[in-house]
């Protein structure tokens, strides 16, 4: 890692415990976009900010190029209760870096941001590059990364940052999630009802436990069905007259969600509908130069079975970043610095025989 490499990782740190000590929920994003605007300024790179959004092109973009998004969140979940550290003390102990958000996705957005930098003043790149440091991507929100997507030029590539361990998420199940509904008879509980919501609820939890989607993805395996859900009644003493439950469908890269939707309306033995069709599958070929870039560097590549804004891109892109998803909104949330600089410095390779068809760094 060359020292200017080195002055720009200690910098990216620094604003990552910025971002860890400013609440930045989902939808209460305003703080951390003025910390992160602040950070472009201070490298001198110019910006914009659409809502909570912040972005940035390179420096010597051209008209025609195609264009690569870098892209990561800066919005959290809030604290579970389980916390034994202050959530927004960013504190180093024993090479970990503890915070809400230091892993989940601070550590990726940061260690892009950096990569940004390294690369926005050079010239003669085979793509156009822009950064979104975007909002609302915990909850899906409509004012994160989909609604940057009608302001940008058309996206060609993506890498999205999210918690990876630094191998290569050529692929990513979409989500649909179900309403469901089971009826009954209403009665008061003392006499017979051989009609009880509750009841008729057996068969239909059975159905969704034991349910397959027959198409198997080399990458992503099987469809993930899952009740998460279930609510009825009010009174101790009435039968209620439905039973709701929430059905969380994981999709392979084999179904459109649509055609997952299809399925479930005419095969399930009660009541569905879906909240929102708009949460795809997505991938990046094997063979994509980007991956090839990665897999040169030594990375793995592998399916990743949790959502991201990748759901939001039509073009094929690439989840990627410092940090283990397995820790992602965990009780004392933490990053090794160690990740972020070996993040950064992975991130600016990959770049580099991708972008250049190089790798001065190896």
């Amino acid at each position: 890692m060359t020292k200017t490499t080195s002055e720009l990782t200690e910098r990216a740190i620094g604003l990552l415990k910025e971002l860890i000590a400013t609440p930045s929920f989902s939808g209460e994003e305003e703080q951390t976009a003025m910390r992160i605007a602040e950070w472009l300024a201070r490298e001198k790179i110019p910006y914009k900010r659409q809502g909570n959004n912040i972005y940035a092109f390179n420096k010597d973009y051209q008209e025609g190029k195609p264009l690569l998004l870098l892209n990561s969140h800066h919005d959290t979940v809030r604290p579970n209760s389980a916390y034994t550290r202050d959530p927004y003390q960013a504190t180093v102990s024993n090479g970990k870096l503890y915070g809400l958000g230091s892993n989940d996705a601070g550590g990726c957005l940061v260690s892009l941001m950096a990569a940004f930098a390294y690369w926005y003043p050079q010239k003669g790149l085979s793509h156009n590059i822009v950064l979104v440091a975007s909002a609302e991507e915990e909850n899906s929100g409509p004012n994160g990364l989909n609604s940057m997507l009608e302001i940008l030029p058309p996206i060609d590539v993506a890498i999205v940052g999210e918690p990876t361990l630094m191998d290569l998420a050529i692929a990513e199940k979409g989500l649909v999630i179900f309403d469901a509904e089971v009826h009954g008879t209403p009665s008061h509980a003392a006499h017979p009802n051989d009609d009880n919501s509750i009841y008729n609820c057996i068969p239909v939890l059975d159905w969704f436990r034991n349910y397959r989607f027959e198409k198997v993805s080399e990458v992503l395996g099987e469809v993930k069905l899952t009740v998460t859900q279930i609510n009825a009644g009010t009174q101790h003493n009435v039968v209620p007259a439905k039973v709701d439950l929430v059905i969380d469908v994981r999709v392979n890269d084999c179904y459109t969600n649509r055609e997952i939707q299809d399925l479930l309306l005419a095969e399930a033995p009660c009541k569905l509908k879906a909240r929102s069709l708009r949460l795809n599958s997505s991938s990046i070929a094997a063979d994509h130069p980007l991956v090839r870039a990665g897999i040169g560097l030594g990375r793995n590549t592998y399916g990743s079975p949790t959502l991201s804004d990748q759901a939001a891109l039509s073009c094929p892109s690439l989840k990627l970043g410092p940090g283990d998803s397995r820790r992602s909104h965990s009780a004392d949330e933490f990053i090794f610095v160690e990740e972020i600089e070996q993040g950064i410095d992975l991130y600016i390779r990959i770049l580099d025989e991708f972008l250049t068809g190089t790798n001065k760094n190896s």
